[in-house]
């Protein structure tokens, strides 16, 4: 399969394109600067450029786009830009493949997004079938989903990824936490009962590749693993791991103080469960936390 990726060079895209070129199939992926290989191709979101051409070659989209939630201070300014680094490329997608003649467009456009539609859920388990929460992340993904419309009424596959927290020490949840455990200050976040969507590297390849071959499955899917935790729950198991200790919280107005808009969502509950991979039939490679960090850890 010819694979036209965009966000192929982030924490989670890199890991992707090389899973799925292991797997046989060919990455072409989209760039923002000229391209340097044969497999690369220009195009400018923001502007929405981007040539048809480039899409109708390709079997499958996969949009992994977008600026990172946890890497900076949410300023006014970064707010904006997690907002647009989403919306317009998958805007610029979804547009270009339905303005494509129907036997051109690619069989399936896999785009992302994320649990944060939920909002803080408390207690409350979630699936699929829940409408979108409160909040700048559940506003953003609402935008961002709505925006892959114009290929899904072209007749387009359209599957959303509502990824939850990838475990690997390279980045994601888990590598900002290593050092601090590492000198023994980590510890939990705030009262750490808020729940964690957490999924292992491996099962979130597994799953996406999954969901890219499975053409009865569309619509939003949870890609988080079947055993969420507690905050409090994950750090101890860190820690043990890591045998180190954890007996240091982390006050939530210290959170606020050092990551501003941001703390809020680093506090919030998100109790989701994969309902549609788990009808699906998908095998967990790491269906615990124990397994998946000890994956984390040492892959």
């Amino acid at each position: 399969m010819r694979i036209l990726m965009a966000g192929a060079s982030g924490f989670l895209g890199t890991r992707l394109a090389d899973c799925l070129a292991a797997d046989g199939h060919q990455i072409i992926r989209l760039v923002r600067r000229s391209p340097r290989t044969p497999a690369e191709r220009q195009w400018n979101p923001s502007a929405a450029q981007l040539d048809p051409q480039v899409v109708a070659d390709a079997d499958a989209v996969v949009n992994l786009a977008g600026a990172g939630v946890g890497d900076k201070r949410w300023t006014d300014d970064y707010r904006r830009l997690i907002r647009t680094s989403r919306v317009d490329t998958t805007t610029t997608l979804a547009v270009t493949i339905a303005g494509l003649p129907a036997g051109d467009r690619p069989e399936v456009l896999l785009n992302s997004s994320a649990v944060g539609w939920y909002g803080n859920t408390g207690d409350r388990t979630v699936t699929e079938d829940a409408p979108a929460g409160d909040g700048f992340l559940a506003d953003v993904c609402r935008v961002w989903e709505a925006a892959t419309r114009p290929a899904e009424d072209a007749g387009v596959r359209v599957v959303r990824l509502r990824t939850g927290l990838p475990l690997h020490r390279d980045g994601g949840l888990l590598k900002p936490q290593l050092l601090p455990f590492r000198l023994g200050v980590g510890g939990k976040l705030g009262n750490g009962r808020q729940w964690v969507p957490w999924i292992s590297m491996r099962d979130w390849l597994n799953a996406t590749a999954f969901l890219l071959a499975r053409t009865d499955l569309a619509g939003p899917v949870n890609v988080v693993g079947p055993t969420p935790v507690t905050n409090a729950e994950f750090t101890r198991e860190l820690a043990r791991q890591l045998h180190r200790p954890a007996i240091m919280p982390i006050p939530a107005v210290a959170l606020k103080v050092a990551l501003g808009g941001f703390a809020q969502e680093a506090l919030t509950s998100a109790r989701v469960l994969p309902g549609v991979l788990d009808r699906a039939g998908v095998v967990w490679a790491h269906p615990d936390l124990p397994g998946a960090l000890h994956a984390a850890l040492t892959e």
